[in-house]
């Protein structure tokens, strides 16, 4: 026979106090004695008792406590990345305060009946990013009449929208660039879509993720032809190989790069170092993120400086606005220029 859960009754009795004085011991709502709150305690460790049953708490406020986060990109990548980890540090950090965890969901699940935004109990859903696969979560939510919030995606004037100024940021580091006399510039860019892992980029090619295409657009309005090289995603490791690419050939060297990320960037200039060019002297290198990356020094990137925590709590104010009812605010955070040692005047 299995033995029955006890409950905050049970907790009340054992510490001889009234059930609500026990409820009010776990729900911090309410301030109570230190003798008492040790009573309680003390008593519910006697008896195994661990907190009140989520569930029930669920079913009384008519929701699951859960906003599904839903990324196109595998979630080793999102944990890999700082940029993602530090907005979805503030995205948890905003939906808190209403009793709401995170539960992170692929657009595309490589395992067979693996969660989807489809099949699992949420109250809201935040999509990073909305190229093609996302827009089928989109489309689920919709159906489901879920409240959505989309971080640097355009899914339409009715659904809430976190963005960042990326083509007006990167349009500025070109600037930079142009400003110091270079004209062969070459881009290595993040991923172009979720089924192309990388490579040149052709003049015609369909850009479906957003990010990529806006900061691609940036550096073409100030190098309307240089060329672009995709990567897999945002890794020192994919710098470096896109670094190769673009170092392999000393009469085609570019005098300058433009990386979507910061960890893009770094891989470039490990690449550089590895051809025998110095930077900023033989080549220069412009990031994006404005984030620590590990082994740097003595290099200080110049990059665009964004606030990833910020977007994530915005995110969570917007998802939080519309469970309660409110009108949720769509916001555009600006990036910040900074002129770092990795870059320099047009080689002689």
């Amino acid at each position: 026979m299995t033995s029955r859960r006890a409950t905050i009754a049970d907790v009340a009795r054992e510490a001889a106090v009234s059930p609500s004085t026990a409820s009010v011991v776990f729900s911090g709502k309410t301030p109570v004695s230190d003798a008492t709150r040790r009573r309680v305690t003390e008593a519910a460790t006697r008896l195994g008792y661990t907190g009140p049953d989520p569930r029930a708490a669920s079913l009384r406020r008519g929701r699951s406590g859960i906003v599904g986060v839903v990324v196109g990109s595998t979630l080793n990548h999102l944990f890999l990345d700082p940029v993602q980890r530090l907005m979805m540090d503030g995205l948890a950090e905003a939906v808190a305060p209403f009793g709401a965890g995170l539960l992170l969901l692929r657009s595309s699940p490589e395992i067979e009946n693996a969660p989807t935004l489809l099949t699992v109990p949420v109250d809201a859903a935040v999509l990073i990013g909305c190229d093609a696969p996302l827009r089928a979560s989109l489309e689920t939510a919709h159906l489901r009449g879920l409240p959505i919030v989309v971080i640097e995606g355009d899914a339409g004037d009715d659904v809430p929208r976190i963005l960042l100024d990326n083509r007006e940021a990167q349009r500025t580091a070109a600037a930079h660039l142009r400003g110091l006399g270079h004209t062969d510039v070459a881009v290595v860019t993040l991923r172009t879509s979720a089924a192309v892992a990388g490579g040149w980029i052709e003049p015609d090619a369909e850009i479906t993720i957003d990010v990529t295409r806006e900061r691609l657009d940036g550096a073409r309005d100030v190098y309307p032809d240089a060329p672009a090289l995709a990567t897999a995603g945002s890794s020192i490791d994919q710098g470096v190989f896109a670094g190769r690419v673009l170092f392999a050939d000393p009469e085609r060297r570019p005098t300058a790069v433009i990386a979507q990320s910061d960890l893009l960037a770094a891989g470039v200039i490990r690449a550089a170092e590895e051809a025998g060019l110095r930077v900023p002297e033989d080549v220069s290198v412009t990031g994006f993120d404005g984030v620590p990356v590990d082994g740097l020094s003595p290099y200080e990137l110049t990059t665009l400086v964004q606030a990833p925590t910020d977007k994530g709590r915005a995110a969570g104010a917007a998802v939080a606005a519309m469970l309660d009812g409110r009108a949720p605010a769509s916001v555009l955070f600006t990036c910040t220029f900074r002129e770092g040692n990795t870059t320099g005047p047009l080689p002689r």
